[in-house]
């Protein structure tokens, strides 16, 4: 077993994932490098940070540069010079969203590039080879995302290929294995917003070999309060000594509340994203940079904040550089957001290991306001 619960606070739990770089604490927030790049930021400013696990997609990296420009670069480590825990997404989400350029059927997608009209071929097996080739440190599978709203059919109908696909993709697995690939294997639940269905696909998780779950099909459009329960459900249904990773979810709100429901590992792209429009997390909530009231607030993002962007920069010169369109703006409200959002995790881990998960998370939702 790859992971190990070290302390838990009801469902909410804190836990270490020994991963072929080496042991990640649990609950973990991971940011996204969907390019092999997290926007605005580079190596040195992730090590600054400390960050211990990324997620990159290996759909965007098979597009470009190619699996065998990163082959030949080294591998996704040294290509981005990154030496912690990477995840590679499958491209799942991506059959989703693009849904005007793909045709499905059971044996995998076919679908034309977004960048260049190209015509290609997934299959559970290729996605698998193409993350080994990439060198990433844990695997996802091919997986049919339902949207939101579907009837219990058609989210029936993308359940079953979705575990078809992975018992092909656990062949997949053992096959790169025996040829020395050591990554662990995160395969995707679906399973849209029926519980009976939810329950099937984890009790078919709970039989095959993984090292954790994936558990996907969430935020894509659905109500907050239907994200939670059916999240509660599904993570009922789930055997405790696997990792439980909760795709595309990372609002600092969010955190809290996945935790509650007993998920040990998230990743979005919501905190860098939200900083290249100015919009900054600090303790006593989120507000945006660029209104008017703080072009001449010479404090810092956040006075309980410890980064060098709170350290060095203000509210007042920060804003200038965003109504400029100066890029160094977005690498430093990036950063912030990134260091904020660790801040979050290490509260979160420190309120389960004292037993006081709940009166911290209230404590947290009473303060975080828009401001």
């Amino acid at each position: 077993m790859c992971f190990r619960t070290t302390a838990s606070d009801g469902p909410a739990r804190v836990g270490v994932l020994e991963t072929p770089r080496g042991p990640v604490e649990t609950p973990v927030f991971m940011p996204v490098a969907t390019q092999a790049s997290v926007k605005a930021l580079d190596s040195d400013d992730m090590r600054r940070l400390g960050t211990r696990a990324i997620l990159a997609n290996s759909y965007h990296l098979y597009l470009r540069p190619g699996v065998e420009t990163i082959r030949l670069g080294g591998g996704l480590h040294r290509f981005m010079d990154y030496e912690g825990f990477i995840l590679t997404d499958s491209g799942g989400f991506q059959v989703l969203s693009l849904s005007d350029l793909r045709e499905i059927d059971n044996e995998g997608v076919t679908f034309r590039s977004h960048l260049d009209g190209s015509k290609h071929r997934l299959t559970p097996e290729s996605v698998i080879r193409v993350q080994a080739e990439l060198g990433s440190d844990g695997w996802t599978t091919l997986d049919e995302c339902p949207p939101y709203p579907c009837d219990e059919a058609a989210a029936r109908q993308a359940l079953s290929r979705t575990m078809d696909w992975t018992d092909r993709s656990i062949l997949a697995v053992a096959a790169a294995r025996e040829a020395g690939a050591k990554s662990l294997f995160f395969p995707i639940l679906q399973g849209g917003f029926f519980p009976e269905l939810r329950r099937r696909a984890a009790e078919h998780m709970n039989a095959i070999p993984a090292d954790g779950v994936s558990i996907g099909g969430f935020m894509v459009g659905e109500d907050k309060n239907m994200t939670w329960r059916t999240l509660t459900e599904t993570v009922c249904a789930l055997r405790p000594d696997r990792a439980r990773y909760l795709m595309g979810v990372g609002t600092p709100l969010d955190l809290w509340e996945a935790v509650a429901c007993g998920v040990d590992m998230m990743d979005c792209v919501y905190p860098t994203r939200v900083a290249r429009t100015g919009q900054v997390m600090a303790s006593s909530g989120k507000y945006n940079v660029i209104n008017a009231r703080f072009r001449r607030d010479f404090t810092s993002l956040d006075p309980e904040c410890d980064c060098f962007v709170c350290a060095r920069y203000t509210k007042a010169y920060l804003g200038h550089l965003l109504r400029a369109k100066e890029l160094a703006a977005y690498r430093l409200l990036s950063y912030h957001n990134l260091h904020y959002m660790d801040r979050v995790i290490a509260q979160i881990r420190a309120a389960v290991t004292a037993g006081r998960f709940q009166a911290a998370r209230a404590e947290f939702l009473s303060r975080y306001r828009p401001l």
